[in-house]
């Protein structure tokens, strides 16, 4: 018992970190997968919020099907906090807030719909890359890394897999042999990254050696987690949250219409509580890199 004791008195400082960085998890939620995983690689900025390296984008990890995984979640203040959370759209199932947001837009009340437009979803990307270059961090060259990204970029792959002109041909850039290099142009623009600038170069191997081509591809990390139904709250968990924020009467205080049809989608910046219909450029480029997988 004394020796239990005194161990419980010598850690005691320790047992207080412990406590805050947990008391810390509960009041800071980070289901939008922690910014501190060192698993992920970002691109340094300089003073002027500008950055630049070159990276390359992988194929798809062993035993699964595509070279990307997409998740929707929300991020916005409200009278009771912060609502940071994964949306339940991401993995075809109803969210509290994609409704809530609905039944916002379907009130026709223009202020109603502005609410809309602030608590709207976000896309974010995560693909499997490897660092080509990155002068502000050379130890990280060479090196895989997770990556997350944003529509902007994304719109940059799709566009190589699906040229705009006849005289382009179709580039998978996430292939070990046929890919490309991304040079990774930032710029700061009105207070934002701006990514306008950024181009993948002309396509070649990574290697030309095979064994590094598979020990490179045998370095990544599973894209799988980050649609594991276990990495999302609860609707009803989810439901709660939403009304502390919204300061608990907020979403009680709308009617849903009788019929979502009365809405003009092409303006909706949400869903109503299913996935949200990709544009036809993106939908054909899934196709594009599901037939990828499956050759």
């Amino acid at each position: 018992m004394a020796s239990s004791f005194a161990s419980l008195k010598k850690s005691r400082q320790s047992s207080l970190e412990k406590l805050q960085t947990e008391i810390d998890k509960i009041n800071n939620p980070q289901n939008n997968f922690s910014r501190e995983d060192d698993r992920f690689w970002k691109a340094e900025l300089d003073k002027s919020g500008n950055g630049y390296a070159v990276i390359r984008f992988l194929p798809p990890s062993n035993g699964e099907d595509m070279p990307y995984q997409r998740v929707f979640n929300h991020g916005f203040q409200g009278p009771g906090g912060w609502y940071i959370e994964n949306s339940l759209t991401t993995i075809g199932q109803k969210d509290p807030l994609a409704e809530y947001n609905s039944t916002l837009w379907n009130s026709g009340i223009e202020a109603n719909k502005e609410i809309a437009r602030k608590q709207k979803r976000r896309l974010t990307y995560f693909s499997n890359i490897f660092v080509v270059e990155d002068k502000a961090n050379p130890q990280n060259e060479g090196k895989v890394f997770l990556f997350r990204y944003g529509k902007k970029i994304f719109d940059k792959v799709s566009s190589m897999a699906n040229p705009e002109f006849e005289d382009e041909s179709p580039v998978d850039v996430f292939s070990l042999w046929e890919g490309a290099n991304f040079k990774l142009k930032i710029r700061k623009v009105d207070g934002f990254s701006n990514y306008d600038k950024s181009e993948f170069i002309t396509p070649a191997p990574l290697f030309e050696d095979d064994a590094k081509l598979e020990e490179t591809w045998n370095s990544q990390h599973s894209l799988d987690e980050f649609v594991n139904e276990s990495n999302f709250k609860k609707y009803d968990e989810l439901k709660s949250r939403l009304d502390i924020v919204l300061g608990n009467t907020q979403t009680a205080a709308m009617s849903a219409p009788s019929s979502i049809d009365q809405v003009d989608h092409k303006d909706v910046p949400f869903d109503g509580g299913t996935p949200i219909k990709e544009e036809t450029s993106n939908d054909e480029n899934l196709d594009y890199f599901k037939k990828l997988a499956e050759a």
